[in-house]
């Protein structure tokens, strides 16, 4: 107990004692009255630590749940949230698994001994929960040396819910593959890789998703299942059985009343859901069908059988609890009528008598404000508390500390929390200069009257009990608003690099560099004189075929041009494929020197040599309210490394939406101020200006640092005087819109340029940026990088940095792919509204968007509907969205405009109509509009009933379902690129010739011609082919998965230097355990040619009883070469001169399984003693 102290006054007082008294002599339900706010924390804590047993808290919102989670988090280590589940009847195509994820993890502590809080708001009682025994049943523990019976697990892990898939890489999933048993159980923070020996457990490691690689050992591991419904044949087939009945009669109904629509779609809907039931065992909305699956579900209460029970605000819950009935009633019939559901889905609530029954047996406690009366749940023993809610002092310190002064003079015990501990021992000091002593400890085992301590941790409210003369003050009284939570390090081990996002399927079209466009046909075996080896097999026009060697693959990659348009088959032998090779060729070095000149001009010219950090620069640190996560502290080193360097910084920060890119820019300006320069803001809109502006105001308040902003929301004569203050060199820090970078605005000394949201700013402004200042450090931040940007830095001609883990405390967006439908609209925007939140409707269609946002006001007549797009004038639309800030909206129907980065905190619904029609990092970026605070937010991508889907619109619904996670912009911004051909990266006269050689062999290209102009490499580099006789190639039993055999195949090809070889070695022996040596040569292969390429060796083949060795051209079998040759292989090696030389290496008295180990030595001795 670390604030023992802090409980002594309440345990010690006359309520407690009464409280105490109640519970020895079980009379229940008591009530516990003058509670409010945060207070009811501090009572909740003193009653856990009196009772023995696990507590359940259940209150009348989600809302109110958190806060007390986040409340009871300052006193009690084992406290959970419990997040609501949604009775959902809409046949939906996709739902992301977060909530569910979440709820597994709490159902897990809860079947666990031990003391423990749960809390949950009151609907989540009122719904079906399967027979607890089922969870037991399905939790398994693997350890070190278990015997393990595979046939038998394949088949359980399905029935508890897991997916099997080739590839683990989400929650939920599983595979099998040999020896190796690859599982993501939802409770657990990454995914494990158990290895068998015969039937035993060999080893447990926890692997990284991204690339596959184990990262740490365990000893064991705890598997539980993965979705809220456990089936076996027996309840599968009886389930079968009762929805066909079911599904009958309700056919018959329908028939007779001539709703032929109605009959149609369910009839449709139910037999695909029967027919995925039979096959897979599952289907999206099995959860709205669980009482087919039971006969008796149970009770959320029977979970709690022994526990205590909390409830907050009983007449709230009653209400809460009434309307969730009435509208599961309302929603149920108009289903009913409409063919969405069957009869026995209106079991899917719990009777309320069952409910309250099970409630009134209980041990209880209710908490209430005030004495209200009530009809259920009434009070057998009362106890009331005096306690008073502290005001929100805003951060006036003045007030606060008289108040502190007050209460120490009266005898209080204060006690203040500084959310963090450097925090706390900085405020020491503060309250001793303004005459208040104080100290800070971790652990509070007693306070005295009139003293003042000071501890980590927060509470939402502070609060005071006049009776008990105890005070807390919370965090947010001094410090303003802020959340803080540390969270788990996760180790960095294994973090992939960005990969060529490819993978191939038969049927795609594939470039390979020196025979063209072809058809990529599958991996085929042959046998060449009596070795095995594996070929890709690729068709031509005219149905020719080209085999090519696997250790070659690096000369293949997928087509991806421009989208929809097949491209032209190339034919085998003919030249129409160099042509247009050079073609491109000549255009990419065209554009490739003036990139190259630009970035050369900025590598070189000297920037300005920032100094190392001061303390202030510390300190100001230290006051951003949140953790800082891993990848944004290597984000700020990486930017203070360029800042500190004197070359000019030009670094792309791509982080996803809300991921505190903003923090890491801000931190890189105060830098720039403290050394005395003048840093430019650069954003794309108005609004967006605005709220960069108040952000860096709050947070430099402490500094003098001025900020300034340039904008329509300045009048004239204040424009024309900032313009004025900037050019005297007054203004530290400039915002503003592409205003700023006008002829008529002067910098005195400009030293960091920051730009936001890239992807809004057309090519004109990005020059006009760049040629602006040539050797200022230019920091851009982008949440999905648009792809010029994003292969500039794949190319090495400018610097990135990625934040990928999500701050803690930002719920995931719950994201439905759902098709269109009234009823599901008027729930969404109506449950926004009751929570007091907003609802953003985006509608992409100017021409009718009035309509739409009358037929919305007309559905929800209750809603306060805004219209926003891009053709009002633009005053006309600030005072709308502004309007909306400040809730003057209840729903704003509005185009894509929103996407540019507004950050309205209080809109967690966003309703987006016809999402099949927008590109894939739009919506992406439209979705991370919402859920910018700690409440649960709802992103519904719907589309048009009935209305076949575009394959590309298919396929990004499908992309769009994968990333339901947050933190994928990235990917996002990478399949986009895939799916919508490379667009412009290089400008618009590039497109074609992207489309004639396909867009990764351009970026080859590209890549080498960059490194050739950078001096990187002299000339082109050698192709070298290796023609062996022995056996390379995988395995069917080591790899079956085609598309794993062509990852492995793809990273044996780039074998680039021994450091590549070891990695893919052990990348294979931890993925895929012992390599065989069919593919440990395949592998030597690879290496051997990597070194030839260096030496310019052309080929490599076995003729007779010789390898013959065969350079590019003379000079490149040099003297050294030549000498070093002689002296150490005379009789083994013979020369043949000729415009390409040639080696031979006498295979005579070598064996043949030695023949790749003495070739390697052969061509590593040439390259380390002969290497000119």
């Amino acid at each position: 107990m670390r604030l023992r102290g802090i409980l002594k006054p309440l345990i010690n007082s006359s309520e407690f004692k009464i409280i105490k008294t109640s519970i020895e002599k079980g009379k229940y339900p008591l009530g516990i009255f003058g509670l409010s706010e945060s207070s009811r924390g501090y009572v909740i804590d003193g009653v856990y630590n009196e009772i023995d047993k696990p507590l359940l808290i259940l209150t009348h919102s989600d809302v109110e749940a958190r806060n007390i989670y986040e409340d009871l988090s300052l006193y009690i280590a084992e406290v959970y949230y419990f997040p609501t589940k949604e009775v959902v009847f809409y046949n939906i195509d996709a739902i992301s698994g977060d909530l569910r994820w979440e709820r597994l993890k709490v159902i897990k502590n809860v079947l666990e001994p031990g003391k423990k809080v749960i809390i949950a708001s009151i609907e989540s009682i009122a719904a079906s929960y399967i027979p607890i025994e089922l969870y037991k049943e399905y939790s398994f523990r693997f350890s070190v040396g278990d015997i393990l019976d595979y046939k038998d697990l394949g088949e359980k892990l399905i029935q508890s819910g897991y997916e099997r898939v080739d590839l683990v890489d989400n929650k939920g999933q599983f595979s099998i593959r040999g020896g190796i048993l690859d599982i993501y159980p939802p409770i657990s923070m990454e995914p494990y890789r158990v290895e068998l020996f015969g039937d035993e457990i060999d080893s447990i490691r926890s692997f990284n998703p991204e690339s596959q690689r184990s990262i740490d050992k365990v000893k064991h591991i705890e598997i539980f299942p993965a979705k809220e419904i456990i089936l076996n044949k027996g309840n599968i087939e009886k389930a079968h059985k009762n929805i066909e009945k079911d599904l009958k009669s309700v056919l018959n109904n329908l028939k007779s009343e001539n709703n032929k629509d109605a009959y149609d779609k369910l009839q449709s809907t139910v037999n695909k859901n029967l027919e995925n039931l039979k096959e897979n065992w599952n289907f999206e909305t099995i959860d709205s069908y669980l009482p087919y699956f039971y006969d008796n579900p149970s009770l959320f209460l029977d979970y709690f059988k022994e526990w205590f029970i909390v409830v907050d605000d009983v007449q709230r819950c009653e209400g809460k609890l009434n309307s969730v009935y009435l509208e599961f009633e309302e929603n149920y019939k108009s289903f009913l009528q409409r063919g969405d559901v069957l009869p026995k889905q209106a079991e899917l609530l719990t009777s309320k008598d069952r409910i309250l029954n099970a409630l009134e047996e209980s041990k209880l406690i209710t908490l209430s404000s005030i004495a209200k009366s009530v009809k259920i749940l009434q009070p057998q023993s009362i106890v009331n508390f005096s306690e008073i809610t502290l005001n929100n002092y805003h951060g006036q310190l003045e007030l606060l500390i008289e108040d502190i002064k007050q209460k120490k003079s009266q005898g209080y015990k204060t006690i203040i929390l500084s959310g963090t501990r450097p925090r706390g021992e900085r405020l020491v000091n503060t309250l001793r200069d303004r005459g208040i002593e104080s100290v800070y400890k971790d652990v509070i085992e007693d306070i005295l009257p009139g003293e003042v301590i000071i501890t980590f941790g927060s509470q939402l409210k502070g609060y005071e009990y006049p009776s008990l003369k105890i005070c807390i003050i919370s965090d947010k009284e001094f410090f303003g608003e802020a959340k803080k939570k540390s969270f788990k390090k996760v180790s960095g081990k294994g973090l992939s690099k960005i990969k060529s996002f490819t993978e191939l399927k038969i049927g795609d079209y594939v470039v390979h560099v020196n025979h063209g466009i072809g058809v990529y046909k599958g991996i085929k075996q042959l046998e060449i004189d009596g070795h095995k080896k594996d070929y890709l097999e690729l068709s031509y026009y005219g149905d020719d075929k080209l085999y090519v060697p696997v250790e070659q693959l690096d000369m293949v990659q997928k087509y991806i041009g421009s989208e929809g348009n097949a491209p032209k088959i190339s034919k085998l032998g003919s030249s129409e494929w160099t042509k247009a090779k050079n073609k491109v060729k000549k255009s990419i070095e065209e554009i490739a020197e003036d990139l190259v000149k630009l970035y050369a001009v900025r590598s070189t010219l000297k920037g300005f040599k920032f100094t190392k950090d001061t303390i202030w620069q510390k300190q100001f640190e230290e006051e951003f309210p949140y953790e800082e996560t891993p990848d944004q502290i290597t984000a700020i080193n990486d930017i203070k490394a360029d800042m500190e360097s004197d070359k000019a910084m030009d670094r792309l920060l791509c982080g996803d939406v809300g991921y505190g890119k903003t923090e890491v820019a801000v931190r890189a300006a105060f830098k720039a101020v403290m050394d005395g320069k003048q840093v430019a803001f650069l954003v794309p809109t108005t609004i967006l200006a605005q709220q960069h502006y108040n952000n860096l105001v709050q947070r430099f308040s402490d500094f003098p640092v001025k900020v300034e902003m340039i904008s329509r929301f300045r009048t004239p004569a204040q424009q024309k005087e900032t313009i004025k203050t900037v050019k005297e060199g007054n203004v530290d820090i400039l915002i503003g819109t592409h205003r700023i970078l006008q002829k008529d605005i002067h910098f005195k000394d400009l030293g960091l340029l920051i730009i936001d949201e890239e992807q809004r700013f057309g090519v004109k402004h990005k020059e006009k940026i760049k040629s602006l200042k040539k050797n200022i450090d230019v920091l851009t931040l982008s949440a999905t990088p648009i792809p010029r940007t994003l292969h500039m830095s794949l190319v090495g001609v400018r610097d990135i940095s990625v934040i990928e883990t999500p701050p803690e405390e930002r719920q995931p967006i719950q994201t439905y792919v759902v098709e269109y439908n009234d009823q599901l609209i008027r729930d969404a925007i109506l449950r926004e509204i009751n929570r007091g939140g907003q609802v953003y409707f985006v509608y992409n269609r100017v021409e009718n968007i009035k309509e739409m946002s009358a037929y919305i006001s007309k559905l929800l007549p209750e809603a306060r509907v805004g219209i926003a797009h891009g053709q009002m004038q633009e005053r006309e639309l600030e005072s709308v969205i502004i309007d909306f800030m400040e809730n003057k909206y209840d729903v704003l129907v509005t185009t894509t405009i929103i996407e540019t980065g507004m950050d309205i905190q209080n809109v967690n619904t966003m309703i987006i109509y016809d999402a099949d029609k927008m590109g894939l990092s739009q919506l992406y970026q439209l979705r991370g509009r919402v859920g910018r605070s700690s409440r649960m937010a709802y992103c519904y991508l719907t589309y048009k009933k009935d209305k076949i889907l575009t394959e590309v619109a298919e396929k990004r619904l499908r992309a769009i379902k994968e990333f339901t996670e947050l933190g994928s912009g990235f990917k996002i911004a990478l399949k986009d690129l895939e799916i919508r051909g490379a667009g412009n990266m290089m400008g618009s006269s590039q497109h074609g010739h992207m489309a004639s050689v396909g867009y990764d062999l351009y970026c080859r290209m590209l890549e080498d011609t960059i490194k050739k102009l950078k001096g990187e490499i002299d000339k082109e580099p050698v192709e070298t082919t290796v023609e062996l006789k022995i056996d390379a190639f995988i395995p069917e039993n080591y790899i079956k998965d085609e598309t794993q055999k062509i990852e492995i195949y793809k990273k044996i090809a780039s074998i680039n230097s021994y450091e590549d070889f070891i990695d893919v070695q052990e990348e294979l022996e931890d993925r895929f355990s012992d390599i065989p040596s069919s593919v440990q040569n395949l592998m030597d292969i690879a290496y051997i040619r990597s070194i030839a390429k260096e030496l310019a060796i052309e080929e490599i083949k076995e003729r007779g009883n010789q390898v013959l060795v065969q350079f590019e051209s003379k000079d490149r079998l040099n003297e050294n070469i030549r000498v070093g040759v002689k002296r150490k292989y005379n009789k083994i090696v013979s020369f043949k001169f000729g415009d390409k030389p040639i080696l031979a290496y006498n295979l005579d008295n070598i064996k043949k399984e030695d023949l790749l180990g003495k070739l390697k030595e052969f061509i590593l001795f040439m390259k380390n003693e002969c290497g000119s």
